[in-house]
């Protein structure tokens, strides 16, 4: 019997403390959270990124070009406001330079609606735009943009990006890359004509050093179709032209 007695008594020596420390512990894991409240939601933070996809000299074994893509956005998961630049600066002078600025809202979980102005700045006329589409990530990764555009003298056009990031490892990358337009009625101050109009297109492997800095090299083709490519002759530029590419991905 006086060795049951001494046994409990032991126990309760141990677990008295313990006991007496559960309630507080209890309190403080709990603090701010009582039974039936709400977590807090962590989607309205603001947020920045901005990316150069394509930061490159091309060659052609007698005119080299520089070619600038890039874009970037700052917002929530919902909303967002984007700048999108891409030119080509070629003898001095910058070619199919397009400036975007946009609005956008997540409509599903992989793709945004986006609406604003485009604004075709570089050393021919510029022209302005009211700029309508989405911009995703589409079924089997593919990034993909999609946008049509209205100018103030009546003018339609349509653009589509695309491209896909190929793992050959970890690191290595092999990236396809599409860009098409097309326009309504012809602007032969800017040589562009109606229908379809050209093409960029490309395959670029890159090796990331990191996510946000990856050296590449690639080929490309430029192509112009229709009455562009007859402006084009008229002017003496080339209609259709493959290059070798050499350039920089990062992002920040």
């Amino acid at each position: 019997m006086s060795a049951r007695i001494i046994l409990a008594a032991t126990l309760f020596t141990f677990a008295a403390p313990a006991l007496a420390e559960t309630p507080a512990a209890t309190a403080k894991a709990t603090l701010g959270m009582e039974p039936g409240a709400m977590q807090p939601v962590m989607d309205q933070g603001i947020f920045a990124h901005a990316i150069f996809n394509q930061l490159e000299g091309r060659w052609n074994g007698s005119n080299p070009e520089f070619r600038w893509d890039g874009q970037g956005w700052i917002g929530t998961d919902y909303d967002k406001l984007w700048i999108k630049s891409e030119g080509t600066l070629s003898k001095g002078a910058v070619n199919d330079g397009q400036q975007q600025f946009l609005y956008s809202r997540a409509v599903t979980t992989y793709f945004d609606v986006q609406g604003g102005l485009r604004s075709d700045l570089d050393s021919r006329p510029t022209r302005n735009w009211a700029a309508f589409g989405f911009q995703g990530l589409a079924p089997y990764f593919f990034d993909l943009e999609v946008t049509g555009f209205v100018s103030g003298e009546g003018h339609l056009a349509g653009k589509l990006e695309a491209f896909y990031d190929l793992l050959l490892t970890q690191r290595l990358i092999l990236q396809p890359q599409i860009e098409l337009n097309l326009y309504s009625k012809a602007d032969p101050a800017r040589l562009v004509g109606s229908g379809f109009s050209d093409i960029d297109t490309g395959l670029r492997l890159r090796y990331e050093f990191s996510r946000t800095f990856a050296p590449y090299l690639g080929v490309v083709y430029e192509g112009k179709f229709g009455q562009t490519a007859n402006f084009a002759r008229q002017a003496g530029e080339s209609t259709g032209d493959v290059r070798f590419v050499f350039g920089i991905r990062t992002w920040f």
